[in-house]
């Protein structure tokens, strides 16, 4: 792990590579996985404001899933995380006509219906973030949905703390993020010989 300010980061955001490759995994993040979503505590108020909004952008299935059982619960850990249906697909999930799972959120978000992309969790996807008293680890997610995206990566060689500057800026700051590139540029001009 590195340490940047109140952050420890895996080596891996700085050595793996990643371009999402949406196209070809069919946004299988948004239906696998042992729980919804992580979502901060702060999103939950952010969500429930902007509920009527995204609603119109969201599946029969995701509806009537919010309706009985509201967008969030906890997970095993008692961590907060979206509702999900019996097949694992989050509460926001709607499928695209070539067979795409994408976020109703961020489908509002780009119809300029609202102006929050959204959850953390999803937009800093493959790096979790989780806090561990002063710090929030950053720790990159292997996961084989997405082979693609790590091939494309290692193919443009973009790795995955390049790939996921917007969203790292979004949790971070941009202080927090400059600071970073040059720790990993050290780092990989270190680590190449």
């Amino acid at each position: 792990m590195i340490i940047v300010g109140d952050a420890l980061v895996s080596e891996d955001v700085i050595e793996r590579k990643f371009i999402c490759q949406l196209d070809k995994c069919k946004g299988e993040c948004c239906i696998q996985g042992d729980a919804g979503a992580p979502l901060l505590h702060d999103e939950l108020s952010i969500i429930e404001g902007l509920i009527e909004k995204v609603r119109p952008f969201m599946s029969d299935e995701g509806l009537k899933l919010l309706a009985e059982e509201g967008f969030y619960t906890r997970d095993i850990d008692k961590d907060l995380v979206t509702s999900c249906s019996s097949n694992g697909a989050c509460v926001f999930v709607r499928i695209e006509s070539d067979g795409t799972a994408k976020c109703s959120i961020e489908k509002a978000y780009e119809e300029g219906k609202i102006d929050f992309k959204k959850p953390m969790s999803c937009h800093l996807y493959p790096i979790r973030a989780k806090r561990y008293g002063k710090y929030t680890a950053l720790n990159y997610h292997d996961w084989d949905i997405c082979g693609a995206a790590c091939d494309a990566g290692n193919l443009m060689n973009v790795p995955v703390y390049q790939f996921l500057k917007e969203p790292l800026i979004r949790k971070m700051g941009k202080e927090w993020y400059d600071e970073f590139e040059k720790v990993a540029e050290d780092w990989g001009a270190q680590n190449s010989n």
